[in-house]
């Protein structure tokens, strides 16, 4: 299609929708699969798709019996268009955190049970930081904390809290509280009936379930001989494992108190069987404005006492 001494010219509104739909598809795979994420019908979307190829002097896919596939010029304007449109969101993003109104969005990322820690404050957080910026719209998720860590670094979230396990050149932290964790099985295992001396020198024959990832230092020397057999990172399903009677594990001793208090659950070898585990507030090491993180930072320096850096 490629034609000599071709120009694009001027980019417009309408070429920038062009390419959303074009990015969709390739991201669902295939025209039939991005009618429900753009809500519009195949028809259509074929059309947006010709028009742009026109528009660019290029084929950008194969569609037909064999599937739908991209043209080697396909892919790069592919990402190129993952370029442009992340570009158009950071534009948009200084723009509204340059603006004397307080718009735009806070994306908070946190870990297992942190916000519902009375030592999180995390309510209170967002009571007040609403109650100061209230055009700013607030999106929370849940993750592990190297998935939090990583959308922190590449610019999908704001804020995370999370367990520490270690330090990121990239990352700033503000330590908020520390849990004791200690080693628990259910009450059916065997190690529940044995002596505290029994315990510490059988335990680490059976199975047993961890976060899945590399621990610091103090994790990494309570488990580095244990049978590490299951691969369980948020508490309750970590605790469910426990449960069962099959596996040990770790727990910080606050969330598993009432199932202690229950007896449902034993701590194994408390006196030697035991770590420390920090939990910070994150956020990304640069100087670009972000009006919203700043404010919601500031509001945790106001409501978290005795607020220290993180000593790590």
């Amino acid at each position: 299609m490629s034609v000599k001494n071709y120009s694009l010219g001027q980019v417009g509104d309408y070429e920038i929708k062009q390419l959303k739909v074009f990015k969709t598809v390739v991201d669902c795979g295939g025209f039939s699969a991005a009618e429900t994420s753009l809500n519009i019908g195949r028809s259509t979307i074929s059309l947006h798709i010709s028009n742009l190829e026109a528009r660019l002097n290029l084929v950008l896919c194969k569609r037909g019996r064999g599937g739908f596939s991209l043209t080697e010029e396909g892919l790069i304007i592919y990402q190129m268009t993952e370029n442009l449109l992340e570009s158009l969101d950071a534009f948009r993003t200084t723009v509204n955190n340059l603006n004397v109104s307080l718009t735009g969005k806070l994306r908070l990322a946190l870990s297992d049970k942190v916000s519902l820690d009375p030592r999180s404050h995390f309510p209170e957080l967002i009571q007040r930081f609403s109650t100061e910026a209230p055009e700013v719209s607030i999106t929370t998720n849940v993750s592990s904390m190297s998935n939090i860590e990583r959308m922190i670094l590449n610019d999908e979230a704001d804020i995370g809290f999370i367990p520490y396990h270690r330090k990121l050149d990239g990352l700033s932290y503000v330590h908020l509280y520390s849990d004791d964790c200690y080693l628990y099985c259910g009450k059916d295992h065997p190690l529940a009936t044995m002596s505290v001396e029994d315990q510490d020198e059988k335990v680490d024959k059976y199975p047993a379930t961890h976060a899945g990832l590399k621990p610091h230092e103090a994790v990494s020397e309570q488990i580095s001989q244990m049978n590490l057999t299951a691969i369980s990172y948020f508490y309750d399903s970590r605790l469910a494992l426990i449960l069962s009677g099959r596996y040990i594990g770790f727990l910080p001793e606050r969330y598993a108190a009432s199932y202690v208090e229950s007896g449902q659950i034993i701590a194994v070898a408390p006196e030697n069987r035991s770590y420390t585990l920090g939990v910070a507030v994150i956020c990304k090491k640069t100087t670009q404005p972000n009006k919203p993180r700043e404010l919601f930072l500031k509001v945790l320096h106001q409501t978290v006492e005795e607020l220290i850096s993180a000593p790590y």
